[in-house]
């Protein structure tokens, strides 16, 4: 039987995949099949083809020689993956395989490489990195990780709903910790979990970056976004172990959602993609600006651009 989804709340989506016995993911294609006039197995396929995309951004990102246009960033995920080779690490092949591929990903869109943006540009190398490490990790099949990312976008719908996404309209809680939320979300069904223990981990990723303001350095999607999706993915792996171990979050994710949006509202413009306050409005932000760009007419080594560059940029 076809389970009509709604993506106004993850109370709504945790009960249909109870009462179907299903898997979101699954319930999540067919619906989407559904209302997108496509086959399952065509949507299937455009997905994975994302999935693709993502792998490959891994590989490039992660090269040698690898440099953004403004010159801030590149090479950290070169010099993470090495320190994996060495076995200069503090935690196990799981954790420090997240956080070469977050920082890879998020390094190759900063260098204008093909990403997915997933839920956006800055925050794109979070759910890639769940997904993939633990593919790699576990030797899980293909199939299995391109539907989590169903299960992912279902619980990015519903943030994007009730909440936003986008730093410039609720700080980087929006972008990093939706995604962070999305790859919560995806770790747990791949791991078997409950839909319930889904919802615990949606709602602990959220509430472990509540009030993480967006202060690119310079405008650009780079300080310290490119570091901030490595936080990202750790946060998501945090967020599904503890729910996997049974550990419930007093909050449900739906609260946990709308708090968020409520701090949004409240966080000063200068906190959201202006690149006006937080790291960028440090000594050493305004340095890296005027590297970058230069003094302004006034001579102020801050971004011209009233909603900074990032927001141009995405």
């Amino acid at each position: 039987m076809r389970m009509d989804l709604r993506y106004d709340s993850i109370a709504a989506l945790i009960e249909a995949a109870k009462q179907s016995g299903r898997k979101l993911s699954e319930l999540v294609l067919e619906q989407q099949a559904v209302q997108m006039e496509q086959s399952a197995d065509e949507l299937y396929e455009i997905m994975r083809k994302s999935y693709a995309v993502m792998a490959a951004s891994v590989e490039e990102g992660k090269a040698p020689g690898v440099r953004s246009a403004s010159g801030l960033s590149g090479g950290d995920a070169y010099r993470m993956a090495r320190a994996e080779r060495e076995g200069n690490v503090l935690c196990g092949g799981v954790f420090s395989g997240a956080l070469t591929r977050a920082l890879a990903v998020s390094e190759w869109n900063a260098a204008m490489g093909r990403i997915v943006a997933a839920p956006t540009a800055g925050s794109c190398g979070i759910l890639p990195a769940a997904v993939l490490t633990l593919q790699a990790e576990r030797k899980l099949p293909e199939r299995a990780c391109v539907m989590s990312l169903f299960t992912a976008s279902a619980v990015g719908m519903v943030i994007a709903n009730n909440a936003c996404i986008a730093g410039a309209q609720g700080g980087c809680q929006a972008e990093c910790g939706s995604a962070a939320a999305m790859a919560a979300a995806a770790l747990v069904e791949l791991c078997g979990g409950t839909p319930d223990m889904l919802g615990d981990a949606v709602s602990i990723s959220l509430g472990n970056v509540l009030g993480l303001v967006c202060d690119p350095v310079a405008g650009l999607v780079e300080i310290p976004c490119i570091h901030r999706n490595a936080a990202g993915v750790a946060g998501a792996l945090v967020a599904a172990q503890l729910a996997l171990a049974g550990i419930r979050s007093p909050i449900p994710a739906d609260e946990a959602i709308l708090a968020m949006k409520r701090v949004g509202d409240a966080m000063p413009t200068a906190l959201k993609e202006t690149a006006e306050g937080g790291l960028a409005a440090t000594p050493a932000g305004k340095r890296l600006y005027e590297q970058v760009f230069g003094k302004n007419e006034e001579g102020d080594a801050s971004p011209a651009c009233p909603q900074g560059c990032s927001a141009c940029r995405m």
